[in-house]
C-alpha cells in the first residue's frame, strides 16, 4: 500500500475550497487503496518524521506554517517522491501577486522564498493549478519550472447535488468573509445601488465601512446548503480584486443557473467550458479527482521486481464474523504483491463484502476451481485448533502478544519478502455519518450467549442516552436469538428501531451511526469495519487479541479486580454470577461514551458533561470528590468558589458559555471529572 502525506497548513473541517478539495481527494485516495494522511504542520520534528515514512508528498498550502522554509527544504533533501498543489500564490509573500494588476506594488516579494519556490515547482513530479489562467501566471513567474509536468484540475464541485430551481428568490448571498480580496467593496456597492434588495453574507465582516441595513450577516454554511441556496438564487455577484486562482462558488453558481455580476478575475472563467458550455463542464468537474489519481499512479514506479503471487484465493473455512473482519488489513496487504485477490466465503456473506470490499473480488466459496488460481491461502483461525484443515501457519501466535489482526499480517507476509508487516491502517468501509438525522447502532446480544451484557442494563443505558442526547435515534441490532431490551424499558420509546435483517441491513444502519455499543461479538467488529466509534463490553474473554478495532474505541472490561479465574469455556458455562459483567454499571458504559465522543467529534461548540460516575460529599467549607479509585477534597477558599463548585456538580449538563474557566474547571477537564460534548449530538 503506498503510503501518501498531504501537507497542509490549515484544518480541513474549514468551509474554503482549498480545504474541501484537499478532503475530496484524501477520501478518494483512501478509496483506491493508497493510504493517504494529512499533515496540518504544527510541529517540525513531527512533521519531518512523518515525511521520512511516506512514498510520496503532496505539498499543498504551507504559507501559515512557522517552519515553512524548513520544511520545504526537508522535503527537497529527503529525496522523497513529491507533487505541488497550488491553491494560491504561496511563492508571493501576500499570496494574490497584486503586483500583476497594480504597478505600484513593487518589491512585495520574499526572495528567498520565491526561489524557493521556483526550486520546488522545478523538482516536483507534477505540479497542479486550479485554472489555466493560474497557470498561466505562474509561466509568466517561472517558466518552464512549472511547465515541465503539469495539471490544471477544474474545480471538485459536487455536480451531483447542483440544482437550478425554477422559483428563485431575490436575496442574494456572499458565502465568505466579506473582504477586500474577495470583492467584498463591489458587493456593498451594489447593495447601497439597490436598497429594495436583501443581501446575505455568511461570514464575517472584513472591511472597514460603514455596511448598509439591507446587509445581513449569518454563520458560515458547509457547501452542501451553498448548493441549495445557490440553486434557488436569481443573481450573485462575484469580483474579485484579486486574480483568483479559481473560484469554486464561481463555478458553482454558474451551474446552477445563476445570473452573473462578474469580473475577468476568476479563474474558472478562463476554461474554455464557460460560459457556453455547462454540461461540459460538469463532465470536466467530475473527471477532476479521477485524473488527479490517475497522474499519482503514473508517478509511482513498480513497488518491485520481485515476482508477483498471480492470482490469489483467499479462503477462510471457519471462524466467527468478527475473524473475517480481522483478516482484512492482511488480505489488502497481498493486492501489493498479487495480480488480483479473490476471497471465497460463506454464500450468506457474499452479497455484503462484494458490496463494501475495494479491490478484491469476492466469490462463493463453494463454487470456486481452485486451479484456476497461482496461489491458494487459507486462513482457517487464529489460534489454529482444527488441524484436519490445511491452512497458513502463525508463527506469531505463542510467541507475541498482540491483536489477532497484526497475527494474521504476520502470517500473510512470509509468502512475499517485499511486504511489511507494518499494520498501516484500517480496511475502512464507506461511512458517512449524517449529522441531520443522527443516529447510534446497539447490538445486545453476541453468538455465544454467556458473553452478553445483563439485557436489563442495556434498556437502562438507552433511557439515559435518550436523556443526554434526545436527538439520536437508537438502532437496536437483533439476531434472532439475541434478547431485548425494549422489554426492560420504564416506558413506551418512539426513537427506537428495529435492525432484524440480514448483514446488509447492519450495513446500512452501520454506515452513518454516530457511536455503537456491543458485546464481544461479531458486530462489534462490522462496526470496526465501518470505523464506528465504539464502546466494546467484555467480560470472560478480554478484549487483547480480539478488541474492537475501530480507530476510536472504548473498551470495558469487567474482570481486572473482580475475577481472577482463568475462563475456558467450561468454565463460563458453569459461572452462576458472570461477574465479569455483572459487575459493570451503566454508568461506567455513560463515562466510556463521552469518554469516546469527546475524542472523536471535536467541535467548537460543545456541552459540558459531568462524569456520572462521580460522587461528592459538599458541606460550606469543603467538598470530597470521588471518582473511580480517586478521593480529593476541595477546600473553599471563598464563598464565591463554593458557589462555583456547588454549581458545577448540581447540574449534569451544562453549556459551555455559563462556565467561567478557571483552575476548577481545568481541575476537572484534566481528570476526566467532565467532558465537552459537541452541540450538534445533542440539539
Amino acid at each position: 500500500m503506498k503510503k501518501i502525506l498531504f501537507l497542509h497548513d490549515t484544518v480541513l473541517t474549514l468551509k474554503r475550497g482549498a480545504e474541501i478539495t484537499i478532503a475530496q481527494l484524501i477520501s478518494k485516495g483512501n478509496e483506491l487503496g493508497f493510504l493517504v494522511e494529512v499533515d496540518l504542520l504544527q510541529n517540525f520534528d513531527e512533521t519531518k518524521t512523518h515525511v521520512l515514512s511516506q512514498d510520496l508528498i503532496v505539498i499543498c498550502n504551507t504559507s501559515r506554517c512557522r517552519f515553512e522554509y524548513d520544511v520545504l527544504n526537508f522535503v527537497l533533501e529527503s529525496k522523497i517522491l513529491f507533487c505541488k498543489i497550488e491553491f494560491d500564490y504561496n511563492f508571493c509573500i501576500r499570496r494574490n501577486i497584486l503586483c500583476t494588476l497594480d504597478r505600484n506594488i513593487r518589491n512585495c516579494c520574499n526572495t528567498d522564498k520565491f526561489h524557493l519556490y521556483r526550486t520546488l515547482f522545478a523538482n516536483s513530479q507534477l505540479n497542479i493549478f486550479q485554472s489555466p489562467k493560474h497557470f498561466e501566471a505562474h509561466v509568466e513567474f517561472y517558466g518552464e519550472a512549472v511547465s515541465h509536468n503539469y495539471l490544471i484540475m477544474p474545480p471538485t464541485v459536487d455536480v451531483e447535488n447542483i440544482s437550478n430551481s425554477n422559483e428563485k428568490v431575490d436575496e442574494i448571498p456572499f458565502f465568505s468573509e466579506l473582504s477586500y480580496l474577495k470583492g467584498g467593496d463591489a458587493f456593498v456597492d451594489y447593495a447601497l445601488e439597490h436598497p429594495s434588495k436583501s443581501f446575505v453574507v455568511y461570514g464575517s465582516n472584513k472591511l472597514r465601512r460603514e455596511i448598509p441595513e439591507n446587509i445581513e450577516f449569518r454563520e458560515p454554511i458547509d457547501n452542501t446548503e451553498v448548493l441549495k441556496i445557490l440553486g434557488k438564487t436569481k443573481e450573485i455577484i462575484i469580483k474579485p480584486v484579486w486574480p483568483e486562482p479559481s473560484g469554486r462558488l464561481a463555478a458553482e453558481a454558474f451551474l446552477s443557473g445563476c445570473e452573473l455580476i462578474t469580473n475577468d478575475r476568476v479563474g474558472t472563467w478562463s476554461f474554455d467550458f464557460y460560459p457556453n458550455d455547462k454540461e461540459r463542464a460538469k463532465e470536466e468537474m467530475q473527471s477532476t479527482i479521477p485524473e488527479f489519481w490517475g497522474k499519482i499512479n503514473e508517478i509511482f514506479r513498480p513497488i518491485s521486481t520481485s515476482k508477483s503471487l498471480g492470482k490469489v484465493l483467499v479462503l477462510k473455512s471457519y471462524g466467527g464474523l468478527g475473524d473475517i473482519f480481522f483478516t482484512l488489513p492482511a488480505v489488502y496487504k497481498l493486492k501489493e504483491v498479487s495480480e488480483s485477490i479473490t476471497y471465497g466465503l460463506s454464500p450468506r456473506l457474499v452479497s455484503f463484502f462484494q458490496r463494501y470490499l475495494k479491490g478484491i473480488q469476492v466469490v462463493d466459496a463453494t463454487q470456486i476451481d481452485h486451479a484456476e488460481f497461482d496461489t491458494v491461502i487459507e486462513f482457517g483461525n487464529y489460534p489454529i485448533f482444527d488441524r484436519s484443515i490445511e491452512q497458513i501457519e502463525y508463527v506469531t501466535s505463542k510467541k507475541v502478544k498482540q491483536h489477532s489482526i497484526q497475527h494474521y499480517i504476520d502470517a500473510v507476509c512470509r509468502f512475499h519478502k517485499d511486504l511489511s508487516n507494518r499494520n498501516e491502517g484500517f480496511p475502512y468501509f464507506d461511512r458517512k455519518t449524517n449529522f441531520e438525522n443522527l443516529h447510534y447502532t446497539l447490538h445486545p446480544g453476541a453468538g455465544f450467549l454467556l458473553k452478553i451484557w445483563p439485557t436489563e442494563n442495556y434498556a437502562k443505558l438507552i433511557e439515559e442516552i435518550h436523556a443526554a442526547f434526545p436527538k439520536l435515534r437508537c438502532k437496536i441490532i437483533l439476531g434472532k436469538d439475541d434478547p431485548n431490551p425494549q422489554q426492560f424499558l420504564s416506558k413506551e420509546y418512539s426513537h427506537i428501531d428495529l435492525v432484524t435483517g440480514d448483514l446488509h441491513e447492519v450495513g446500512e444502519a452501520m454506515a452513518s451511526a454516530v457511536f455503537h455499543i456491543g458485546n464481544d461479538a461479531g458486530i462489534t467488529h462490522v462496526a470496526g469495519a465501518f470505523n464506528v466509534p465504539t464502546v466494546g463490553i467484555y467480560g470472560p474473554t478480554g478484549p487483547g487479541s480480539w478488541g474492537s478495532f475501530s480507530e476510536q474505541n472504548e473498551i470495558v472490561w469487567g474482570k481486572p479486580g473482580n475475577c481472577t479465574l482463568k475462563c475456558n469455556y467450561d468454565v463460563i458455562i458453569n459461572c452462576k454470577d458472570r461477574v465479569c459483567l455483572s459487575s459493570i454499571s451503566v454508568v461506567k458504559i455513560m463515562e466510556a461514551l463521552l469518554k469516546l465522543l469527546q475524542k472523536t467529534y471535536d467541535a467548537e461548540n460543545v456541552d459540558v458533561f459531568l462524569n456520572p460516575v462521580l460522587e461528592y460529599d459538599l458541606t460550606e467549607k469543603d467538598c470530597i470528590v470521588k471518582w473511580r479509585e480517586n478521593e480529593v477534597l476541595l477546600e473553599f477558599q471563598n464563598e464565591e468558589m463554593r458557589n462555583y463548585v456547588s454549581g458545577l456538580l448540581k447540574k449534569p449538563i451544562h453549556a459551555m458559555e455559563e462556565l467561567v474557566h478557571n483552575d476548577i474547571f481545568q481541575f476537572f477537564y484534566e481528570n476526566e471529572l467532565l467532558f465537552l460534548i459537541p452541540k450538534i449530538l445533542r440539539k
